[in-house]
């Protein structure tokens, strides 16, 4: 079972600024109803929404919480309909600063904890959440934001990383177990983008290093890894289901 894109109801999870914003903007331009999800963005997300037009809406919710997510599902479905497509983007407060980040020396497992209860448990309770609709219709999409420094670690952000890896692998598992209710689930990774707040606090230089290093040559956009998730939520990739699609410009392959 395929669904043209213009016929979706779409929950974007962190989608009040950066990649989530992006992502919810080429949504709404293939003419899909777009649900923002955001925790504290509240001002951004609702603005977005209301560029985006009527077919788009701002709920709040905490997707490491079982019962906000619920209730946000209850509101877009009576708003939007029901989601059958799932983008996993909402990302623990982190920022992409090499000199401050935590060396092993000074990591704590907490750090580690609170990065993968948004990665790993925000995907968890959406997934949780929608999959009885999934199952009704027989049909879903998921999509997870994951990173290529999985592959690569150029940059050692250890919690961070770590997070985005038990991300993937639960990303796998879920597409082993919800495939047989028409629900495919894959993960596409970026490398440094530019820019995201995340990404505000990296040097210049170190976004001309990696552009130097990169086949293409530049530092890949939130627009870009936006095209990538358009493609796993497309009738086109009905048969793609547990991957992982490296959006980098070439930096890393496979």
């Amino acid at each position: 079972m395929t669904r043209p894109l213009n016929d979706s109801t779409v929950l974007v999870t962190g989608a009040g600024r950066g990649l989530g914003a992006a992502i919810a903007r080429a949504f709404a331009s293939e003419g899909a109803r777009v649900a923002l999800n955001y925790r504290n963005s509240a001002d951004a997300a609702e603005q977005l929404a209301q560029q985006l037009g009527p077919r788009a809406g701002a709920f709040q919710a905490d997707v490491t919480d079982a019962a906000q997510v619920a209730r946000m599902i209850t509101q877009i479905t009576a708003t939007l309909g029901a989601p059958d497509v799932l983008v996993h983007n909402a990302l623990a407060d982190f920022s992409f600063n090499g000199d401050a980040r935590a060396t092993l020396d000074r990591l704590t497992w907490d750090s580690i904890a609170a990065q993968t209860e948004t990665a790993v448990g925000g995907a968890l309770t959406c997934i949780q959440a929608l999959q009885p609709h999934f199952a009704a219709q027989g049909f879903g999409r998921i999509i997870t934001i994951g990173t290529n420094l999985v592959q690569n670690p150029v940059v050692p952000y250890h919690d961070y990383t770590a997070a985005k890896g038990a991300l993937l692998a639960l990303t796998r598992t879920a597409a082993k177990e919800l495939g047989p209710l028409g629900v495919t689930v894959n993960m596409v990774s970026g490398g440094l983008l530019r820019t995201t707040d995340a990404s505000a606090a990296t040097p210049d230089a170190v976004f001309d290093i990696v552009a130097s290093q990169t086949p293409l040559g530049r530092v890949t956009t939130p627009e870009e890894m936006a095209d990538a998730v358009l493609f796993f939520a497309s009738p086109w990739a009905r048969a793609v289901t547990g991957q992982n699609l490296i959006v980098d410009g070439g930096l890393v392959f496979g």
